[in-house]
């Protein structure tokens, strides 16, 4: 399953605060095929058919497709003073 590194978990908390949601929000991942990567959105919940990730605090939904390929993975986060995010994948140790 995917896993968050704490500065990714912290990026979460702080994308999905900046957007009025309910309690139960979060980033959903969906996979938009190999030519275009990964979509990320806020939402205030998941799908039916979403795997939720829940680390420190932070709530990721992964649609089906995301939730196979991100299976190994590792989402880490690179938050710059400007308040932007880059978000980066790796292969679990």
């Amino acid at each position: 399953m995917l896993t968050l590194t704490t500065t990714a978990a912290e990026a979460v908390k702080t994308i999905v605060s900046q957007v009025p949601l309910t309690v139960d929000g979060g980033v959903r991942i969906r996979d938009t095929g190999p030519e275009r990567g990964f979509e990320l959105s806020v939402a205030e919940t998941p799908e039916p058919e979403d795997t939720i990730v829940e680390s420190d605090g932070a709530r990721v939904f992964l649609d089906t497709s995301a939730a196979a390929a991100l299976d190994d993975r590792v989402l880490d986060a690179e938050l710059s003073g400007d308040g932007s995010v880059r978000f980066a994948l790796a292969t679990q140790a």
